[in-house]
């Protein structure tokens, strides 16, 4: 089970480390070395979140991403905190989380093949690299996880489901909207203490979430209190490169009983009541409806 937030620091607040001088020219700037100018201009629009874009999304081709610390570290892709701005615009900013994908070569722990029993890659030349693993494979391998989140992202976004709006995907680079207050991560549902009451409430909420996913025919894969989130009351869900198609992966509806128990068996413990046969039960209905 993956922690999406296991060496996150609630604590911590991290602030841009350049100040941007309102009286400067786009001509005068040249990034630091923790910054870059924006990568919006230079992807296709297939690379972009789905519109309409929400208002915070900064598209300028003369914004600077300034790298402000790392968020997480995880056994296959680290995450950043990313402020993408224009210098001179206040309104033009905002904070993104980055998370960036490893090489095969470079992981601590390499997905199980069974999240990907169903998927196909598109072009037949990048399957036989992959496959060979030859240099060129491993960069696809690497990107093929990255895309996989941006398109699940995109996909439960457009169903409505509360997940991080996908602003891009950039090679083995996915920018996200950041789920979190003043550069500090929204807690993760496993650090909450609240009573029954707002824990039943918050499953209530997962359980909508779960049916979004089942209704379209996936399961989240790999779904635990460490990848909801908790924000002013509402539950985010996160971590969705591992997403399967129930019907078309041959062990879809086993990962999808899987997350009813993850989910059931925690929120026993915190004394709300809950079924995870039953919740497994309404979710393959709604996958099969």
């Amino acid at each position: 089970m993956t922690d999406p937030l296991a060496s996150f620091d609630a604590s911590l607040s991290f602030r841009p480390s350049v100040e941007f001088d309102e009286s400067i020219t786009f001509a005068d700037v040249e990034p630091d070395e923790d910054q870059r100018w924006s990568t919006w201009p230079a992807i296709t629009p297939s690379e972009r979140g789905p519109e309409p874009w929400p208002d915070w999304v900064v598209t300028s081709a003369g914004a600077l991403d300034t790298e402000l610390g790392v968020l997480k570290t995880g056994k296959e892709a680290d995450v950043f905190l990313i402020e993408r701005a224009v210098p001179g615009s206040p309104t033009e900013r905002t904070l993104l989380a980055a998370k960036r994908y490893r090489s095969p070569e470079h992981r601590s722990f390499h997905r199980s093949g069974v999240y990907t029993e169903g998927r196909g890659v598109q072009k037949s030349r990048d399957a036989r690299a992959i496959a060979k693993k030859t240099a060129f494979g491993r960069e696809v391998a690497a990107s093929e996880w990255s895309f996989a989140e941006f398109n699940a992202l995109s996909r439960m976004w457009e169903l409505g489901a509360p997940v991080p709006y996908p602003v891009q995907v950039n090679e083995t680079e996915v920018l996200m909207e950041f789920i979190g207050t003043d550069g500090a991560a929204a807690p993760r549902l496993a650090q909450e203490r609240g009573d029954r009451a707002v824990l039943a409430g918050y499953y209530a909420q997962i359980v909508e979430i779960m049916h979004i996913f089942a209704g379209a025919g996936y399961a989240h894969g790999d779904l635990s209190p460490y990848n909801l989130l908790v924000q002013d009351g509402r539950v985010r869900v996160i971590d969705l490169p591992q997403i399967v198609d129930v019907i078309a992966n041959p062990q879809g509806l086993d990962l999808l009983h899987r997350d009813c128990v993850n989910v059931c068996d925690w929120f026993a413990r915190h004394r709300v009541e809950c079924d995870a046969e039953e919740l497994f039960a309404e979710l393959m209905a709604s996958s099969y409806a």
